[in-house]
């Protein structure tokens, strides 16, 4: 454990080879990103790429780099999932050229899971490769999308069709910016959190449920025990199938083949990643309870935490048909061929390829 001027920082690490990296979680951490992370520092320039909602705090990173003499570029994005296209990659490719980047700039993903994604898209994919530093800034990029290197952008026909795997050079979480984040956006994290818990740590689980009203009060040490732990969660799953080649990362799935449909046949942003991710684990639940892979008392259990941290747990009402078509393109699917991520107790899961239609069909419905 390493230390702020005030503040204890935790640290995982997340081990592949000669593409390990630190993640440091603590308070007041953007001042202090040069002297935290070395390798950082050595970037000749930094180009930050942030939406309209964050740029006090682009502004507070860049002066710590500039301190430095690392020339910093931040360019700045509209809000919105509606901006994770080939359109804005373009855009921050045209700026890029523009201030003559070269292989020792680096890119900086300051913001949400659409920044971290489109942003790291663009990393991976200038010059063949940018090295990338991510310092997420609501709870769900905190606890996913910062970490493990997926990249990418969003297709019409489905959400993150486009991309490729990068991983950061680190990954710095400074819980302090978490005090001004929209409570839906804070909400929508939690479901991130609980599905660790369904998928891994039965231990997290019931730390949630014991935790819910001081973690919905954003104490700073629940927010560092419950930040760290599905930290450790996502790095050990990440260390150990980092492309997604022997099955194990599917698991991390949990929900979301339920919750992209939702997301794109609802249009990119009516729900929140994570508001979709929580009725999604509702509807997998659902089709495991009706297969006897789990009780209703688990099933229960996790609608129950969901309402807590006043989640979705029923899915939208959209057409099931339109829902399919969506959900045959997924990413884990086979020829078309639909393959689910499933509970088969409280912090387990599988994979499983033979979900019929019939039984999705079955659960878009309004649940418990």
């Amino acid at each position: 454990m390493t230390q702020t001027p005030n503040h204890a920082i935790d640290k995982v690490r997340v081990n592949l080879g000669v593409r390990s990296y630190d993640i440091l979680i603590g308070q007041g951490l953007l001042t202090n990103l040069p002297s935290l992370f070395p390798n950082v520092a050595q970037a000749t320039s930094l180009f930050v790429v942030c939406d309209e909602h964050v740029q006090a705090d682009a502004a507070l990173v860049a002066k710590g780099f500039q301190n430095q003499n690392i020339n910093v570029t931040i360019a700045v994005l509209p809000s919105g999932e509606n901006q994770k296209c080939l359109e804005s990659a373009s855009k921050l490719f045209d700026q890029l050229v523009n201030i003559h980047a070269d292989r020792k700039t680096m890119v900086l993903a300051l913001g949400g899971g659409v920044v971290g994604d489109l942003a790291g898209f663009v990393a991976a994919t200038f010059n063949r490769g940018l090295n990338l530093f991510m310092v997420p800034t609501t709870l769900l990029s905190m606890v996913d999308s910062s970490v493990g290197g997926k990249t990418g952008i969003n297709h019409p026909k489905g959400k993150n069709l486009i991309g490729a795997f990068h991983q950061p050079a680190g990954v710095a979480i400074d819980i302090d910016v978490l005090r001004s984040l929209p409570d839906r956006e804070y909400r929508s994290g939690l479901a991130e959190i609980v599905k660790y818990g369904m998928i891994m740590d039965a231990e997290l689980f019931a730390f949630l449920e014991s935790n819910a009203a001081g973690i919905l009060a954003r104490k700073p040490e629940l927010l560092m025990h419950i930040i760290k732990r599905s930290c450790e969660c996502k790095a050990q799953v990440v260390s150990q199938d980092e492309r997604e080649e022997t099955g194990l990362r599917a698991i991390l799935n949990f929900g979301h083949t339920f919750a992209h449909a939702f997301e794109t046949i609802g249009g990119y942003g009516s729900w929140l990643h994570g508001e979709a991710v929580a009725a999604g684990m509702v509807c997998a639940n659902k089709v495991s309870l009706k297969r006897g892979l789990i009780d209703a008392d688990t099933a229960n259990r996790m609608v129950a935490l969901l309402k807590a941290f006043k989640l979705p747990t029923e899915p939208p009402e959209l057409s099931s048909a339109a829902l399919l078509e969506v959900m045959r393109n997924d990413k884990k699917s086979v020829r078309g061929s639909l393959r689910f991520i499933l509970a088969t107790k409280l912090g387990a899961v599988a994979l499983f390829d033979d979900v019929t239609e019939e039984n999705v069909k079955g659960v878009l419905s309004p649940l418990i």
